[in-house]
């Protein structure tokens, strides 16, 4: 069955997606609400990652939302691409900070599934970061994460994950 918190999260960040799409700013406070939702719903399905994982939403959405009212210089900050190298890099330390993570919450948590929880955890931190700069790649990599993490929730219970889907209309 599917909670009230899990709807009303999903509702609130698909509005916040839909939003980020369209480049428009009101989607990162809506973000930070729909992060609080979720980290409340990971916790009490033991997705720990995920919760960590919202914290740093929620810190990011600020920073975010005030690079995007700064813009560069004044300006807007513009859409840009990212290199091939940097994100090879990025999934680099991706991949061994999955592994680090993994191995910290399987020793000291009843995480379930803690290596891809970590997996989603670090790969999302990649796309956030890609999405603050307004960088084209960051929806690939969300498309990525919503892969690994859409089977991960509904084996937890957690049916109503929309985002995966949200990309093809952003697109």
């Amino acid at each position: 069955m599917i909670s009230p918190l899990e709807i009303a999260a999903n509702a609130v960040m698909a509005v916040s997606i839909v939003l980020s799409g369209r480049n428009n700013i009101h989607s990162w406070w809506l973000g930070v609400v729909g992060c609080v939702m979720f980290a409340v719903l990971f916790y009490s399905v033991n997705l720990y990652a995920d919760v960590a994982l919202q914290l740093f939403f929620i810190v990011t959405c600020v920073i975010g939302w005030l690079q995007w009212l700064r813009g560069a210089g004044g300006a807007p900050l513009p859409i840009a691409h990212t290199g091939a190298r940097a994100l090879g890099w990025m999934a680099a330390i991706s991949l061994l900070a999955t592994a680090a993570y993994g191995l910290m919450l399987q020793a000291y948590t009843n995480a379930y599934a803690p290596f891809i929880d970590s997996a989603v955890l670090m790969f999302s931190v990649v796309a956030q970061l890609l999405l603050m700069g307004r960088r084209v790649e960051t929806w690939p990599v969300w498309l990525l994460v919503n892969t690994v993490s859409v089977p991960l929730y509904a084996s937890r219970g957690l049916y109503l994950w929309l985002n995966y889907f949200l990309w093809i209309a952003w697109r």
